[in-house]
């Protein structure tokens, strides 16, 4: 159970949320900050919830709270043309 990915983009563990909290008696946002959990290439679209879960568990404090990480997804999506270069003329 604790080899459990949480964060899959960071591949933060269980464990490694709870040996953080444990070796440095952080707050949640602290954990998020020192794992990256929640801030990889999704941005947290798709572990958020269940970090925060295992945060509130963890630490007994709403993650949310006092200075929250935001959910960041992509700027703006991006057409393959505009990737590849390619040109109108061709």
């Amino acid at each position: 159970m604790k080899d459990t990915i949480i964060c899959r983009c960071e591949e933060i563990t269980l464990k490694d949320l709870e040996e953080t909290a444990k070796k440095y008696k952080s707050s949640a946002r602290e954990i998020k900050l020192r794992t990256r959990a929640g801030m990889g290439f999704c941005g947290g679209r798709t572990c958020r919830p269940a970090i925060d879960k295992v945060l509130t568990n963890i630490t007994k404090e709403n993650p949310t709270d006092a200075l929250p990480l935001k959910v960041a997804p992509p700027v703006r999506p991006i057409s393959l043309t505009d990737l590849g270069g390619a040109k109108d003329d061709q």
